[in-house]
């Protein structure tokens, strides 16, 4: 645990600090309630963990409450995610309430409240110069992407709003995103494109490919 992250400026980790103990003291009857309905629901376990890339890309441990039963095909392979989601998992995504247990990587200091998301391990290798940039800031719960467009919008526009929300991070910035955050979660939207449970893998953007068929 880093109670204050070195280069993590002192007045966002404050701002992160007061807002998530305020936040884990309203969560946590409710985060119990969740829990016990997805015991009856879909059973153990309750949480979905799973290493992602943090700040400068050091690896944590994200956890979140789990929105898919765990099914398989004939071969023994995972069946697409449209198909695992629960309806009760469904309800969480669309609420925003599958993120509450990201509450205590922010309390870590492996997170923020508000950031780039933190995205899968494999795609460090798939992004560009200018993409990686992203990790210059601790990871959030939400971010500039996340209220302006979410998983509609292509991968290169989310990371294009990353890298923005990068260059022109400030208190102010974070708390309209906070606040721009909560109308989108009363209003759903952005939760998922057709025919996936939230968006398509990143698989590399024209730049990197271009780059990796000349190497």
């Amino acid at each position: 645990m880093r109670l204050f992250p070195r280069g993590v400026p002192v007045t966002k980790r404050i701002f992160d600090l007061v807002l998530t103990l305020l936040g884990l003291v309203i969560a946590l009857p409710v985060m119990l309630v969740i829990a016990l309905l997805l015991l009856v629901i879909q059973g153990w376990p309750l949480f979905f963990c799973q290493p992602r890339p943090g700040y400068h890309g050091e690896i944590f441990t994200l956890c979140k409450f789990r929105s898919m039963r765990r099914a398989i095909d004939r071969h023994g392979n995972p069946l697409p995610d449209a198909q695992r989601i629960t309806q009760f998992g469904k309800f969480l995504r669309a609420t925003s309430l599958d993120e509450l247990p990201e509450l205590f990587n922010v309390f870590k200091g492996e997170m923020s409240l508000v950031g780039p998301r933190p995205l899968l391990v494999e795609y460090l290798d798939r992004y560009t110069p200018e993409q990686g940039r992203r990790h210059e800031v601790l990871p959030g719960i939400t971010g500039w992407a996340q209220v302006n467009g979410r998983n509609v919008i292509s991968w290169e526009d989310k990371f294009r709003l990353d890298v923005w929300y990068v260059d022109h991070w400030s208190l102010g910035l974070d708390i309209k995103i906070l606040f721009r955050t909560i109308g989108a979660v009363f209003k759903r939207e952005g939760i998922s494109k057709p025919g996936h449970a939230t968006t398509p893998y990143f698989m590399g953007s024209q730049e990197t490919t271009e780059q990796e068929d000349q190497s």
